[in-house]
């Protein structure tokens, strides 16, 4: 079995997935941290491998970047390969000025501007939760390992949010009791596929930039300093 977007056979993907959006990321996290891994996808270069963490089997795989790719893997994963749970990690920009980079965010809820919902569904929704079983899965691992984690609610855009013309007026556009901590660009469509399919997803991101932080990461931190948040989903995993 194959999709046209994803050459897995039926099997070769695993009930849970970690999400990266960049192939490389994915490619990084099955050779330092997975145990006899396969690439069982390269499909347009979206990297996916299914191995063995802990002992657990497990698929990490690329989403590439932007709702509509997050929105077309994630369907057919949950849809086609049987897929139960899926953790996106990814990188986000900080909105409050208390966040440092590389600080970890758990998204709740997730605003967008996009007819994401509306295209797919027939369904005007602007606003969608991630699961809150994965997300208590997700902080209680976190307490464990005394990994620092900030819950709060995240907005997912169409367009880099560093490219906006004016940020302040997409955020004042932004329903007042939201209060974001920061901005990403797949969550959205992640969490509103698992609602309509009955799957379980949640998001977590680390700060790679910030309106009150004059520092960017760089493309090779993106890739490949974001140890603590692809343990934590990893090790989350394991409860599932």
């Amino acid at each position: 079995m194959s999709t046209p977007h994803n050459e897995a056979n039926l099997g070769e993907i695993a009930k849970t997935v970690i999400m990266p959006g960049d192939p490389l990321r994915a490619k990084y996290i099955a050779e330092n941290f997975l145990e006899d891994y396969k690439l069982v996808n390269k499909v347009r270069g979206v990297y996916a491998y299914t191995g063995k963490y802990k002992g657990k089997e497990i698929t990490v795989m690329a989403s590439g970047m932007g709702m509509p790719s997050m929105g077309i893997y994630c369907y057919e994963l949950f849809k086609f390969y049987n897929v139960e749970n899926i953790i996106r990690i990814g990188s986000c920009g900080g909105y409050k000025p208390d966040l440092k980079l590389f600080d970890v965010i758990l998204a709740d809820k997730v605003f967008s501007e996009s007819n994401f919902a509306l295209t797919l569904n027939n369904e005007v929704c602007h606003i969608v939760e991630a699961d809150s079983d994965l997300n208590n899965i997700i902080s209680s691992t976190a307490t464990e390992e005394n990994i620092n984690i900030v819950k709060g609610n995240t907005v997912c855009t169409d367009c880099f949010d560093v490219y906006m013309t004016d940020v302040n007026n997409f955020l004042e556009r932004v329903p007042k009791d939201l209060d974001p901590v920061g901005a990403e660009m797949e969550a959205f469509a992640l969490f509103y596929v698992a609602k309509i399919l009955n799957k379980k997803a949640a998001c977590l991101m680390s700060v790679v930039d910030s309106k009150y932080i004059k520092e960017i990461a760089t493309p090779e931190e993106r890739q490949t300093g974001l140890n603590k948040m692809i343990k934590l989903a990893l090790d989350s995993s394991l409860k599932l």
